[in-house]
């Protein structure tokens, strides 16, 4: 078996210090946790949720939930890498717009929500 290859960014500046090391890659698994929990909500809506009266709903709604998990398992990588990048080169670390993005997301999947449930009482 062939030994894995680093990345060449690895070899950029100096290693930076192991505590910040591994709070970055808590961060990323903290990011993997929340995509997971997304896929699973996207799965518990399409299999468990009764249909709505709006024809489709669940499905519209589970594939905007497992897109958003999708999405963040991708923008998770890319912001690890990105904090790594800049340990090792002594930068600042870089603004991110996952966060505001994942924010709006959810906002906005929470209000399609809602309208369902209020559509499902009337």
């Amino acid at each position: 078996m062939k030994p894995r290859r680093r990345p060449q960014w690895q070899d950029e500046g100096e290693d930076p210090d192991y505590r910040f090391t591994l709070a970055n890659e808590r961060t990323y698994l903290a990011w993997i946790r929340t995509a997971l929990s997304l896929l699973a909500g996207a799965v518990a809506v399409v299999q468990l949720l009764p249909p709505f009266r709006i024809a489709g709903a669940r499905t519209v709604l589970g594939i905007l939930l497992a897109i958003l998990g999708v999405a963040t398992t991708i923008f998770a990588y890319i912001r690890w890498e990105a904090n790594e990048r800049a340990m090792r080169t002594s930068r600042r670390l870089t603004y991110s717009i996952i966060l505001p993005l994942l924010s709006a997301s959810l906002g906005l999947v929470g209000i399609v929500i809602l309208a369902l449930v209020i559509v499902e009482r009337k």
